[in-house]
Order: C-alpha cells, then structure tokens, then sequence
C-alpha cells in the first residue's frame, strides 16, 4: 500500500473533508480526491460515502482508519523518543489544560519556561473536553480532575479552593453579607454547565448557590459563565458575588474578598502523560519546573 496515500487517507478521515485535509496538508482538494480515488482502486473496496454535508467512513474505511490512526500513533511515539533520547530536551510538547486554569495560571509562566529550554517548541490546547493522550491528541494534561484512562502517570499538583468577592460598587449598593444566609438577598454569579468533561466540577464551584440554603431549593443565579475570567468580569463590572480560585490574583484589582470563613471544597489539579512518554526529557524538565512553580506560589 502506498505510503503517501495512506497519510492522505488518515488526514482526509480525520477532517471529514477533502478540502479541510488539503489545507492540513497544503495539497489542492483535487489532488486529494485524486489520490483517495487511486488507493480505493487500488485495493478494490469503497472507503467513504461521499454526501453533500462531507465524507463518512465505510465499515471497510473505519478499518483501515483505526489501523493507519495506530500506524502513526506509534511513528509519533518513536519519534518522541528519538528526539529525547539527545541531551539536551528539545521538539514539539503540546499541552493541554482548562481554559480557566491555562489562560490565568499556565500561561504567565510558559515564558519562563521557554527561556530555560529554548529548543522545546510549546504549544497549549484550551479546552473543557479530556484529549486523548493515549492517541497524542495532546502529550501532556494539566486536569482537574483524576484521569479516567487507565495508562496514564498522574502526579498531584495542587489544591484549588474558590474564595467569594465583589465589586466596592456592588457592595456598596447592595451591603456587605455577614454570614451565608445572607447570601439570599445578593445577585450570585455562577459557573455554567457547558464545560464539557469537567462536568463533575459544576457543584464545588457553585457553593455560592447552596451555602446556607436548603441543598434542595438552591439559589438563582443573576448570571451564569463557563469561564472563570468571565466572572472575574462580570464581578469587577458590579453585578453581583462570584467564586473566584485562589491562584487568581485579585491582589492588583479593586475586588474586595467576602465572607472569608467560606470557601469552596477543595478541586485537585493533576498533572497527566501517558506511560508510553514516562522517560520523556520534555516531560520530566516541565514536571518538574511545574511542580517548581507551585512551591513557589505557596511561599
């Protein structure tokens, strides 16, 4: 079976599409089409549905798909390994982490993290959804909660606790809440529930909704974010009490800290990569400048 149609293959199955696989592979749709046709004809079997919307895999496709999808999982995994087998770390490290905790925590220290190894190539998926690191859709996870699959090293990073805080605008108007009870007569702003595999989350970041209150009859929120920068803002903007984490630095902003015996249950952070990269130099020089970075933030 010819190499390069087998690439084009995967990469046509993996888009849906013979015009998204040509700009991932900077070959024109036709040539796409072209070779797809060539390599069905070659071994005599279908392996899309062509419709309208796109492309769909035939049971014959889905075959030979699963078995190219482990052809080059295997590739990538030698090639990370060759690559770390030099002296000094370097190649491609795609991280992967959630959109609230990569865009407030993560990202402010990746520049360090580059000066020390220049010759490592970074790059960070935010997402809500689990990337398959047993398939290099990512080679690291940042996760806030356990992995579920079972080939995975984790290793704890740290606890989260989400503190309470408003707006001096917002308190001043509407008073300073003594105790949870009084959470009744604030505006809540809460975290949405579109957030994917973090699903599990949703209740110990929504304490606000239940503290002091009758688990069954929890309060309505004024607003609800998927993002925990959007309720930063929505709370610097005055409207309403919002669950903030701790590694959040509302230090340098006017938000003042309310009820401060209350805080959320606490969220652990784990840092996550598959068994196959164990003796990885890119991983062990970023495990350990993580697990660096939170000593650091604890002193």
């Amino acid at each position: 079976m010819d190499w390069d149609k087998l690439r084009i293959f995967h990469a046509v199955a993996e888009a849906g599409s013979f015009t998204h696989a040509g700009e991932t592979l900077n070959l024109s749709q036709s040539a796409i089409s072209r070779q797809i046709s060539s390599l069905e004809q070659s071994i005599a079997v279908s392996l899309f549905h062509r419709h309208a919307r796109g492309l769909i895999l035939t049971e014959q496709g889905e075959d030979l798909y699963l078995t190219a999808h482990n052809i080059f999982h295997q590739l990538a995994m030698a090639e990370a390994r060759l690559t770390d087998s030099r002296e000094r770390p370097q190649g491609p490290l795609k991280i992967t982490t959630t959109v609230g905790f990569g865009s407030v925590w993560l990202t402010p220290r990746i520049k360090e993290f580059l000066d020390l190894y220049p010759e490592i190539d970074v790059s960070i998926v935010l997402v809500y959804d689990d990337l398959d690191l047993s398939m290099r859709e990512a080679d690291v996870a940042i996760r806030l909660t356990p992995p579920r699959q079972p080939d995975l090293i984790q290793r704890h990073l740290m606890s989260i606790q989400h503190n309470v805080y408003a707006s001096p605008e917002y308190l001043k108007e509407h008073g300073m809440p003594q105790k949870p009870e009084d959470l009744d007569n604030h505006k809540i702003i809460t975290f949405g529930e579109e957030v994917g595999d973090q699903i599990d989350l949703i209740p110990a970041l929504n304490f606000l909704v239940y503290s002091g209150r009758d688990k069954s009859d929890p309060r309505k929120p004024v607003l609800q974010v998927n993002n925990v920068y959007g309720i930063y803002r929505a709370g610097l903007s005055g409207l309403g009490l919002g669950a903030l984490p701790d590694y959040f630095q509302v230090g340098t902003t006017s938000l003042v800290r309310v009820l401060p015996e209350m805080q959320s249950p606490p969220t652990e952070v784990y840092f996550v990569y598959p068994e196959e990269l164990r003796h990885s130099a890119r991983i062990e020089v970023f495990r350990d400048f993580l697990v660096r970075k939170v000593i650091e933030s604890r002193s």
